[in-house]
C-alpha cells in the first residue's frame, strides 16, 4: 500500500478518524491535504505530518458550501498538480431520538453534513479525476448505514445509507475513467469525543456493548484509516463499488 507521490484530499481531518486517515496516507508517501473548518486543528495535523517527514497543506472549508468547495480542490491541484485520492469523512452524528420530535431542520442538517457533502467534494474533483484517467475516492459510512444505530437518530441513518447508495453509482458512472469508488463502514471508534463518552458509562453497560463484539473491544482510528489506505493504493485497483465492513464482527453481510 505505497502512495509514493500521490495527491490526497481528506476532508473532517482535524480529529478522529480524519485525522488518522491523513496521517496514515502520510506515512505512505501521499502528498495530503487536510480539510475542515477548524483552522487551530487542521494547522496542528498539518504540522504533524510535516514533522514526520510527509507533506500536508491545511485548507480551511465548510464542506457545504459548493463555492468553498470547487475553491478546496483547485488549491489542491494548484499546489501539487492533480488530485487522485479523495476521502470524504466530513460528517456527525445525532443523538437517538423518536421520530415524530426530530425537528426537520435537524434532519436536513445531518442529510446534507453526511451526504450532501460527499456529493459535493466529488463533483469538484471529478473533472480533474477524469482527466488524469486516475482516482480513488473513499466515503466514510458507518454501521449506522449498514444496520441500524441505537445511539444516533435516523436521520443519520439514512444519510449513511445513502453514502453507500451514492458511492455505488460514482463506481459504475467513474469507473471507465479508471476512477476506483468505494466505501467503509465502521463501528463504535474511540475518536477523542468518543472516548471520552465512553469512559463516562456505567462499567455494566460497556460490559453488555462490548458482549456483542466478536473481537470484544472497540476500534482505534488508525484501524479505519488503515483500511481507507488500502482502498486508496493501487493494491486496490481493482476494487469498485464497495462497502467495507471495519466493525469487529458485529454485523456481518
Amino acid at each position: 500500500m505505497i502512495l509514493n507521490g500521490r495527491v490526497a484530499l481528506v476532508t473532517g481531518a482535524s480529529r478522529g478518524i480524519g485525522e488518522a486517515t491523513a496521517k496514515v496516507l502520510a506515512q505512505r508517501g501521499a502528498k495530503v491535504a487536510v480539510s475542515a473548518r477548524t483552522v487551530g486543528d487542521l494547522e496542528r495535523v498539518a504540522a504533524d505530518i510535516t514533522v514526520a517527514g510527509g507533506q500536508a497543506l491545511a485548507v480551511s472549508c465548510d464542506v457545504l458550501d459548493p463555492a468553498q468547495v470547487e475553491s478546496m480542490v483547485k488549491r489542491v491541484v494548484d499546489t501539487w498538480g492533480r488530485l487522485e485520492i479523495l476521502v470524504n469523512n466530513a460528517g456527525l452524528g445525532t443523538p437517538a431520538k423518536p421520530v415524530e420530535t426530530i425537528d426537520p431542520a435537524d434532519w436536513d442538517h445531518t442529510v446534507a453534513l453526511n451526504l450532501k457533502a460527499a456529493f459535493l467534494c466529488v463533483r469538484a474533483a471529478a473533472p480533474f479525476m477524469k482527466a488524469q484517467k486516475y482516482g480513488r475516492i473513499v466515503n466514510v459510512s458507518s454501521f449506522a448505514g449498514r444496520n441500524f444505530s441505537l445511539i444516533s437518530g435516523p436521520q443519520y441513518s439514512a444519510a449513511k445509507a445513502g453514502i453507500i447508495g451514492f458511492t455505488k453509482h460514482m463506481a459504475v458512472e467513474l469507473g471507465p475513467f479508471g476512477i476506483c469508488s468505494n466505501s467503509v463502514a465502521p463501528s463504535i471508534v474511540l475518536t477523542a469525543r468518543v472516548k471520552a463518552k465512553w469512559e463516562g458509562r456505567p462499567a455494566e453497560e460497556q460490559k453488555r456493548i462490548l458482549s456483542a463484539l466478536p473481537l470484544r473491544r472497540l476500534a482505534e482510528p488508525v484501524e479505519v484509516a488503515t483500511v481507507i489506505a488500502f482502498l486508496a493504493s493501487d493494491d486496490a485497483s481493482y476494487v469498485n463499488g464497495v462497502c467495507i465492513d471495519i466493525n469487529g464482527g458485529s454485523y456481518m453481510v
